[in-house]
């Protein structure tokens, strides 16, 4: 009966058999998009897992139900130690069933804004907003077919009416498709026998209150720009103190006192190092980096029995702005990034989102584990001189 470890190994030579690009480092550059093209910056990519892991919704996925499926993930970092952290929590997972996710809402947003000679003309025209909602909505729609508007949400800031006009978006991010519906409706409402009476004077395509590429409290609690996804397991004392080298009543104690301190600070949100994974994979995947700053607010929540002492860790992410097709996906070593995580084509984006959270929250519990048992700065420095020789 082949062990543990042969099957590990087994599957890790399947998901590398068929990597060309990610190996290679060879695209062709008339597939590249982006003004004057020079060249590539290589980021090391390493791969994390498996990781165990049930979603819900997939067919035999229930709370505590179905076998769920190992699935490995590329992580593109230049930081030495991440990957295996990350490693160690998904196998301290793995000992107690895996983890399970499952994605919220979905949404992608753009908010422009409509100027107006005094604060009575924009709430007039704040007020005349649904009238036209369902042109907007077809004048909008009619730049893709991928797009559905949502809704429109006026909000009037002095002589201004910012509209939040609010997207699904397919299989895409969506920032673009956004952006050009939006601008589209905007100059059919201008040039409609509309615009005279409501006496717009000017506006501008986004007034940033749809928070683009920013942390805000808007895309946490009121229009989540992105998947809103939601990931959750459990650990044992057993497992926390093979796999973690200290107890979960310790693991308990140690997150506690890093959300008091975090409360002090003022951080924006209360996870580990979340972010840490969410860069990584966005990297290796084709999504847009730079909106890591939207997806940075998340929360991890630990639940702790006194009785049976298994720590429940469950990590909240409201806003992450990803996609399965356009932006990078389309180049070969992120299509491959894709792929190792089943997640390459149409249909895949919310499971996308689950994963990254997912394995963030794997990293999160090794992480708060190196803290308690005061093994992080010497992991990072051990790993940082040996990068090449780590085995995990």
């Amino acid at each position: 009966m082949a062990s543990r470890h042969d099957k590990t190994k087994s599957q890790f030579n399947e998901v590398m058999k068929d990597l060309k690009h990610i190996t290679d480092h060879q695209s062709d550059p008339s597939q590249i998009h982006i003004e004057n093209f020079i060249g590539f910056t290589r980021v090391p990519v390493g791969l994390v897992g498996p990781l165990r892991v049930h979603e819900s919704g997939a067919p035999g996925e229930g709370e505590g139900e179905g076998e769920g499926e190992d699935v490995y993930a590329p992580l593109a970092t230049t930081e030495a130690a991440l990957v295996a952290s990350c490693s160690r929590g998904c196998k301290a997972f793995n000992q107690c069933g895996g983890i399970h996710f499952e994605t919220l809402s979905d949404g992608m947003s753009r908010t422009p804004a409509f100027k107006f000679t005094s604060p009575a003309s924009a709430l007039a025209f704040a007020r005349q907003v649904p009238s036209f909602q369902s042109e907007l909505t077809k004048v909008a729609e009619s730049s893709s077919r991928h797009l559905q508007l949502l809704s429109l949400t006026p909000t009037v800031i002095g002589s201004t009416t910012h509209v939040h006009f609010n997207y699904t978006s397919g299989d895409a991010a969506g920032q673009n498709m956004v952006s050009i519906a939006t601008h589209r409706a905007c100059h059919w409402l201008l040039s409609s026998d509309r615009s005279k009476p409501l006496n717009i004077q000017a506006f501008i395509l986004e007034g940033s209150l749809s928070s683009d590429k920013k942390s805000s409290w808007t895309n946490t609690v009121n229009h989540p720009r992105g998947v809103e996804a939601m990931a959750w397991g459990s650990i044992t004392n057993e497992v926390a103190r093979a796999t973690l080298g200290c107890s979960t009543e310790q693991l308990h104690q140690t997150f506690t006192g890093m959300v008091n301190g975090g409360i002090r600070a003022g951080i924006h949100g209360n996870g580990a190092n979340a972010m840490n994974v969410v860069a990584a994979m966005f990297i290796a995947t084709g999504q847009d980096v730079a909106s890591v700053a939207e997806a940075c607010w998340n929360q991890l929540t630990p639940e702790y029995d006194f009785e049976t002492k298994v720590l429940t860790l469950s990590l909240y992410v409201p806003s992450l702005p990803v996609g399965t097709v356009g932006g990078g996906t389309h180049l070969d070593s992120q299509r491959e990034g894709l792929e190792i995580l089943k997640c390459n084509g149409r249909g895949k984006k919310r499971r996308l989102a689950g994963l990254v959270v997912a394995f963030a929250l794997a990293l999160d519990v090794s992480t708060i584990a190196a803290f308690t048992n005061d093994t992080f700065a010497q992991s990072h420095d051990r790993l940082r001189r040996k990068a090449g020789s780590a085995k995990i």
